[in-house]
Formats: C-alpha cells, sequence, structure tokens
C-alpha cells in the first residue's frame, strides 16, 4: 500500500522521532587466550567468563553517549604462544574492538601489549602475574589479579612460617610465568630470616611430560617442599611421578595450578593437604555471596566449574564497561584515564589501578586440595 502525498511528512516525522531512539553501537570486547593444546580449559575459562559479562551488559540495554549499546564478544586463540598471541593481538586491533581481556600466560601477554599500545586499545589481563608486563610504562595495560612480586614472596612466607619447610626444591617450566614466579619465591625464601634453605634448583618445560631424573635428583635433597613455577597440565603428572619416586614433600605453588581439574590430572596423588597453591585475588563476607551466586551461574550456563580465571575475566569486561559509562564514550582515547582512575566492586574483590596498571591492594587467597576438592585456607593482603 503506497503512502499518500498528504501523509507522508507525518510518515517522515515518525521515523525521526524514532531514529534517537533506536540509534546503536556496537562495541567489541576481545579476548585473547589458548583455546587449543595443555591450557585449554583455563582459556576456555576466560572466553566464558568474559561471555557472561557480555550477556549480562546486553541485558541491562545500557546506553552511552546517547545511544544503546550492543556489546559483542570476540574471542580469539592465542594457544599459549608468543607469535601465536601477537598475530591475535593484530587481529583484534583490526577487528576495532574497544579493549581485550587477556593473554592468560605471561609469555603471551608481554609481547601482546606492545601492539595493544600502539593501537592505544585497553588491554586488561585476569590472568598474568608477570611483573614486566606493567613495568613497560603502557598507558594501556592493566590487570586484574596480584603480580609475581606478592605471589611469590606470599608463598615463600607460608612455606617458611607455617608449613615450616627448611629445605626446599624449586623447580619451573622455563615460561615467563613459571620462571618468573619461581624467581620470587626463591627470593622471598632468600630474604626471610631462619633456617630455610633452597636445596636444588630445577627446571622442565610446559608440555614435559617425564620429570623422573629432576625428580630423582631432588629426592636425594629430602627436601620438605617442593615449590613449582607452572601451570596444572605439568603439576598433575609432576605429582604422580613425586608419589611413585615415594617423595613425600608438600607442593607449593602459584594459580596456574590452582584449579579444579588439578584433581583429575593427579589423581590419586593428590592427597589431603598435599598441595598449597594461590589464587591472586581474594574475597570473603558480604563478597563471598556474590562470587559463588557467579560460580553457580556459570555452573548453570556451562555445564562446567569454573577452573581459575573465569571471574577476572568477568570482572575486567564490567571493569571496560564501568569505564566506558564513566566516559561517556566508546572510543578507548577517551575512556581510558577513566580506566586508569575507575573504582569497581567486582565480584573478586574491589578493583582499582595504580600508576602501572598494578591492582591496588591486591588480596591472594591460599588453597589446598581435600578429598580432591578445592578448600580456601586464608585470604592474604599485599605488603
Amino acid at each position: 500500500m503506497s503512502i499518500s502525498s498528504r501523509a507522508l511528512p507525518l510518515a517522515v516525522l515518525a521515523l525521526l522521532l524514532a531514529g534517537p531512539a533506536a540509534a546503536q553501537t556496537e562495541v567489541r570486547i576481545g579476548t585473547a587466550s589458548p583455546l587449543s593444546g595443555p591450557g585449554a580449559h583455563q582459556g576456555k575459562d576466560i572466553e566464558n567468563g568474559a561471555r557472561m559479562a557480555i550477556d549480562e551488559l546486553n541485558a541491562q540495554g545500557i546506553a552511552i553517549g546517547g545511544q544503546k549499546v550492543r556489546w559483542v564478544l570476540v574471542p580469539e586463540d592465542d594457544a599459549s604462544d608468543p607469535k601465536t598471541g601477537t598475530a591475535v593481538a593484530q587481529k583484534l586491533v583490526d577487528a576495532h574492538v574497544a579493549g581485550v581481556v587477556g593473554h592468560l600466560n605471561s609469555g603471551t601477554t608481554v609481547p601482546a601489549s606492545k601492539i595493544y599500545a600502539t593501537a592505544g586499545i585497553p588491554q586488561i589481563s585476569p590472568a598474568a602475574t608477570t611483573p614486566v608486563y606493567t613495568q613497560q610504562g603502557f598507558r594501556t595495560a592493566f590487570r586484574v589479579v596480584a603480580n609475581d612480586h606478592l605471589i611469590g614472596r606470599t608463598l615463600a612466607d607460608y612455606a617458611v612460617r607455617t608449613l615450616k619447610a627448611r629445605r626446599i626444591a624449586i623447580i619451573d617450566d622455563r615460561t615467563a610465568f613459571g620462571q618468573g614466579l619461581a624467581d620470587e619465591f626463591a627470593k622471598g625464601v632468600r630474604t626471610l630470616a631462619g633456617p630455610a634453605a633452597i636445596v636444588s634448583r630445577q627446571f622442565t618445560h610446559d608440555k614435559a611430560v617425564d620429570f623422573n631424573a629432576i625428580l630423582t635428583q631432588i629426592r636425594g635433597k629430602r627436601p620438605d617442599v617442593i615449590f613449582y613455577g607452572g601451570m596444572d597440565a605439568v603439576a598433575g603428572p609432576m605429582l604422580k611421578q613425586m608419589k611413585t619416586l615415594g617423595i613425600e614433600a608438600r607442593f607449593v605453588s602459584g594459580d596456574g595450578i590452582c584449579s579444579e581439574r588439578l584433581p583429575i590430572l593427579a589423581g590419586d596423588a593428590l592427597a589431603d593437604d598435599k598441595v598449597v597453591c594461590v589464587v591472586a585475588g581474594g574475597i570473603d563476607g558480604k563478597q563471598q555471596a556474590a562470587y559463588d551466586a557467579f560460580v553457580e551461574r556459570y555452573r548453570e550456563r556451562f555445564k562446567l566449574p569454573v577452573e581459575t580465571y573465569a571471574p577476572y575475566a568477568y570482572d575486567a569486561v564490567m571493569v571496560l564497561a564501568q569505564a566506558m559509562r564513566t566516559a561517556q564514550s566508546t572510543a578507548p582515547a577517551t575512556f581510558l584515564p577513566a580506566l586508569a582512575a575507575v573504582r569497581h566492586a567486582g565480584i573478586t574483590g574491589a578493583i582499582a589501578f595504580d600508576a602501572k596498571g598494578d591492582l591496588r591492594n591486591a588480596a591472594m587467597t591460599l588453597f589446598t586440595y581435600r578429598q580432591g576438592k578445592k578448600v580456601k585456607l586464608q585470604v592474604v593482603r599485599g605488603r
């Protein structure tokens, strides 16, 4: 049916009036993490956490700068490989993302950060702990977890003061994350007054499956504690081989092994209180209810348990959104100052950044495993 010439002005007026209300802008948020290889379960955890945030933001019908926003997730697989990580970073830049949540591994986070910095795109890592990441001076680099300085010192303090370790062996996987964390742990042990000594320093690699040579050498040193810098895909088989060799030492590590999958990877080698690990974040009191609710929503949505990093990825997306709302702009150059000054009550705790982009007053949570379940020991704050 045609519109008469008399009705045309009214139709045009109606379209004009409806135009601003219907105006919509698309905001793309990238995630970069390993979606293939041994770390794929941790990388998918990041993507899933970010996706939950994206869906919740879309459900809220948020308007920024007078336009309703449609949030879109752009996930990429960096395969835990630095070269792939930089290619993925450029791909996200070319896709005109407004921000990136990633990467997981320190070894991919650092080289990728240079590409995001050149493009002026904010990057919030939900997992990378190497101090190098935020020491480069990039105004685009942030993280929502504690760094290795704090984690290494905290684990050293716990090993020496609480576990009463006197003879400590250290193994790392030679990655930027694993070696960096092991170095910080070693520094922490050496700065503590007392009888604790590092009796062996060994290394493997992040895809290793045979540890008999280094574990046999370590067994001869009779350690109380073995510290491992690396991820759960290697820690699980290592624990099995420790049991085979009769090594009774406690196993201490960072958030790379502190996953829900470790009991599956370690099997019956994961005895009660055998492992102590730390996650670079911490909540208690009233915050615990919000975190528990997130975990339940995650399980219902994906039919999987939260591994480690999903809550941090979720918070990272929400922090980006809050900065955009504060600045009333989705342009990175405009909302970056608001991101640097953000104050956000996240499900992982209070989020605010220092001048380098590190988390202020960072909390860490110590865990162990009992009956195959991860059990919280205590929340500590960085000193």
